[in-house]
């Protein structure tokens, strides 16, 4: 600033004017900013103007000073009122006088991860998606809000409302959550419930476009997760396999099918007690509804729906397979397998998310012809897995005959039938090492033994790592075959970060149909952590929504509170400044920097508020 001399001429005489001015840069180049009028100014020297200009701005500006200078206040009483007022900046700003010791920030929000989830939600054109699935404005807004506590936070519908309160989900949607309560969650969930078929094949759709994603390969896997509780309500649940290692708990049997990128393609639920066999012409049956797909693609699965009317399910509908042999298929490449000649090792990379990465080492071998091909493998890691799965089982085994051998010895077990029923239950409890021994019971001696049979033993030494995989691609070569079959770890990824960060299990809901809900949003929230990961992959980046999620948690939104020197206080709610960190993550995934649109409100201050008055 500084103090700048006019002068005019009226009738003849020459008038002196001094105006206190700042000069601005405008598109047109600096120009000069009039903020007050100084009068004549006659008694202060021009070499002291650039000091009175810094102390009448200090004053203007609302500042005291410890010695008042009694010229420069009569000047600043001296001036236009209106000069007094918050004046525009160059660009439309807000110049106001503030006690700057007074400056606070209150209700601090968390802002990335959410935004991220919400840009990502848009970009999929979810809420077009559900708008032609008949949900209301309401009902879509809450939808993306239980999915996006799913892929941030995930919390029970109970405990949602006060997580979404605690985020900047309120600012970023413009709403007001302070009277949401769980009732509304619990009844979306029957809203939307109807809808998930038409939903997910819309979705498949948007990302197949949006991602030029492949559509002749698809994945198929299936996980159970358990409940909690009381599930009386709920005919799906039932006791049975438990890949969470929870027996004493009823489940339900999920499926999913993936595409070659690890995009879901489609879900079913299942009785917990559901054979995987089962499910997968059903499964089939959906994937065709949700992609129209009909036929010419080629399914991958595991063991456990090696079998033969499988087979013929997946050929019946057009499509091609890639399936792991069950275990007794091997058998009848046993020399294949003890043959050293015509192995060659698979040459594979680490994970770029992991460099330092040890992969274990495979070696695969094409045998029989017709109208399968049969690729071996032998895998230096699962070989080892399953020499210590069998030598562990093997020990229980001869633990438990241990016990009953003691048990008849000491006549506390002496029904002939009983012994026999109890040799029965061990063979169903390890099947897997149980064929390995001759188990016996002789009524004479009263005696319980077993004998080994040394060439199965044998055999299975030389099996310890082997699989065989089938298919009917006659156009495939061995290696390009256990390339795509191994992308079936793509399915247990998908499982592991459904049931970990976006926390599926357990499950607390009693109804069938508020269960397959909750299932579909870890399902809708897992669309928008692909598709995330996928944003950065396109980039060469190799990260995870876990780090991104962790690094964005500082990105946030605040309320600053300016208390102003008229008795006025200004409150701004805005984002915080993106960190260098933020500003790549937004760059990458294509999605704006500005969390929200700033805010203003004037307060004016009761008497009694100290922030109203000066320091």
């Amino acid at each position: 600033m500084f103090i700048k001399r006019t002068t005019r001429q009226v009738g003849g005489k020459t008038y002196v004017n001094h105006l206190l001015v700042e000069s601005v840069a405008t598109p047109q180049g600096p120009r000069h900013r009039t903020i007050c009028s100084l009068g004549s100014l006659a008694p202060a020297p021009e070499e002291e103007w650039r000091s009175l200009a810094r102390k009448l701005s200090a004053a203007l500006g609302g500042q005291t000073t410890l010695v008042p200078d009694p010229a420069v206040e009569a000047l600043v009483e001296g001036t236009h009122p209106a000069r007094h007022r918050p004046r525009p900046g160059p660009a439309g700003d807000e110049v106001v006088a503030i006690h700057a010791d007074q400056v606070r920030v209150e209700d601090v929000r968390e802002a990335g991860p959410v935004h991220v989830g919400h840009q990502l939600w848009h970009a999929l054109t979810l809420d077009t998606i559900l708008a032609e699935a008949g949900l209301s404005a309401r009902a879509r807004l809450l939808t993306e809000i239980m999915t996006l506590n799913r892929l941030v936070s995930p919390a029970s519908e109970h405990a949602m409302p006060d997580w979404i309160r605690r985020t900047a989900l309120g600012d970023i949607l413009g709403t007001d959550f302070a009277a949401l309560a769980d009732d509304a969650l619990y009844r979306n969930l029957d809203r939307l419930h109807p809808q998930r078929a038409r939903i997910e094949q819309a979705l498949a759709a948007r990302e197949r476009t949006l991602f030029n994603l492949d559509d002749t390969l698809y994945l198929y896997d299936l996980t159970s997760t358990y409940f909690e509780g009381q599930c009386s309500h709920n005919p799906q649940a039932r006791r049975g396999y438990s890949r969470d290692h929870r027996p004493d708990c009823k489940q339900v049997v999920v499926g999913l099918v993936l595409d070659r990128e690890g995009f879901p393609k489609a879900h079913e639920v299942f009785d917990g007690n559901r054979q995987d066999r089962t499910t997968l012409d059903e499964m089939l049956e959906a994937l065709e509804q949700r992609t129209g797909r009909r036929g010419g693609a080629t399914v991958v699965i595991d063991r456990g729906m090696a079998f033969a009317e499988n087979l013929a399910q997946i050929r019946a509908r057009g499509h091609h397979y890639i399936v792991a042999g069950r275990p007794a298929e091997r058998h009848e490449h046993l020399e294949a397998f003890e043959d050293a000649t015509g192995w060659t090792e698979i040459l594979r990379t680490p994970s770029p998310r992991n460099p330092g990465q040890k992969k274990t080492r495979v070696w695969i071998k094409r045998a029989g012809s017709g109208a399968e091909v049969h690729v071996l493998c032998r895998s230096e890691g699962r070989r080892e897995k399953d020499r210590a799965i069998r030598d562990t089982l093997e020990q229980r085994l001869l633990r438990d005959l241990t016990k009953l051998q003691a048990r008849v010895a000491r006549g506390r077990l002496r029904t002939p039938a009983k012994i026999h029923e109890a040799l029965g239950r061990l063979r169903e409890r390890y099947p897997r090492v149980a064929r390995y021994y001759a188990l016996a019971y002789d009524d004479a001696t009263r005696a319980v033994s077993w004998t080994a049979h040394a060439e199965l033993q044998t055999r299975a030494v030389h099996l310890d790592g082997a699989y065989l995989l089938r298919t009917d691609r006659q156009d495939l070569s061995e290696d390009e075959i256990w390339q795509l079959y191994i992308l079936l770890t793509r399915v247990e990824a998908a499982f592991r970060a459904m049931k970990s960060p976006l926390m599926e299990r357990p499950i607390f809901h009693h109804l069938e149909h508020r269960v397959q809900t909750h299932i579909f949003l870890c399902v809708l929230a897992y669309h928008l952590l692909v598709a995330i990961e996928k944003r950065f992959l396109d980039q060469g980046v190799h990260t995870s929504w876990a780090t991104l999620r962790e690094q964005l948690s500082t990105h946030q939104v605040v309320t600053v509170v300016l208390p102003a020197t008229r008795g006025q206080t200004l409150r701004i709610r805005k984002g915080s400044t993106p960190e260098a960190i933020h500003r790549e993550i937004y760059r990458t995934l294509k999605i704006p920097h500005e969390v929200m649109k700033p805010v203003k409100t004037w307060e004016r201050a009761a008497s009694h508020d100290s922030h109203s008055r000066p320091a």
